[in-house]
């Protein structure tokens, strides 16, 4: 479990490595703070998807390599990463540590990309589309995690919704170099996603589709 609140940015120190029946594995450079909190078979969100530790570099750590499940790279944008790339990064939750974002389980429910982007003098809005399936799971003040960062959606249309960046999400996560067309990981909200099955298994509503594979 994630609350969305990066903790830094990692780079990629390597291309995808294949790892064997279809998935690959990432190298990844972070700052010693964070390995501190690794360990083999950890959970780390990068780009807000939940991936497991499966080698570390240096004590304490100054890498780590994750492994991704075909799974994961026809549901997420990690297969297009290369050599040098940024990611956002944040370890799992601990008991005790602050929740200043939102509920976020690193499980991605598809790919949205950015439709419109408005800089307005050191703050940004960027608008994205809303994927087939995810309809019911955005409403205006609610959450959203998008590559992993935790935000509020400002605004709301039939086929779209924006998120308010402020100069501190700017500086910390990856989200400043975001241009229309650019490809994001979204997660709705896990509380929005119970609440719509349970109407739905009681016939209230409909039934949503989650999407499948990048946009």
């Amino acid at each position: 479990m994630f609350t969305g609140i990066v903790q830094e940015s990692g780079r990629l120190t390597d291309d995808p490595m294949p790892s064997g029946q279809g998935g690959v594995r990432l190298a990844l450079g972070h700052s010693a703070d964070l390995g501190r909190r690794l360990e083999i078979g950890a959970s780390l969100a990068v780009n807000g998807v939940c991936l497991t530790i499966v080698e570390l570099d240096g004590d304490p750590p100054l890498g780590s390599v994750v492994e991704l499940s075909p799974e994961t790279l026809s549901r997420t944008t990690l297969g297009a990463l290369r050599r040098g790339d940024r990611v956002n990064l944040e370890t799992a939750l601990r008991v005790g540590d602050a929740l200043g974002g939102h509920w976020v389980q690193g499980h991605v429910d598809g790919v949205t990309r950015v439709v419109e982007r408005r800089d307005l003098t050191d703050h940004r809005v960027l608008a994205f589309a809303i994927p087939p399936g995810q309809e019911p799971f955005l409403v205006e003040k609610g959450s959203v995690a998008l590559d992993g960062v935790s935000l509020t959606v400002s605004a709301l249309a039939a086929d779209r919704f924006e998120v308010a960046l402020i100069p501190h999400t700017l500086d910390v996560t990856t989200l400043s170099r975001l241009q229309p067309g650019d490809p994001v990981n979204l997660e709705a909200d896990i509380l929005a996603k119970y609440m719509h099955r349970m109407l739905a298994i009681r016939g209230l509503v409909p039934a949503a589709e989650p999407e499948r594979g990048p946009a």
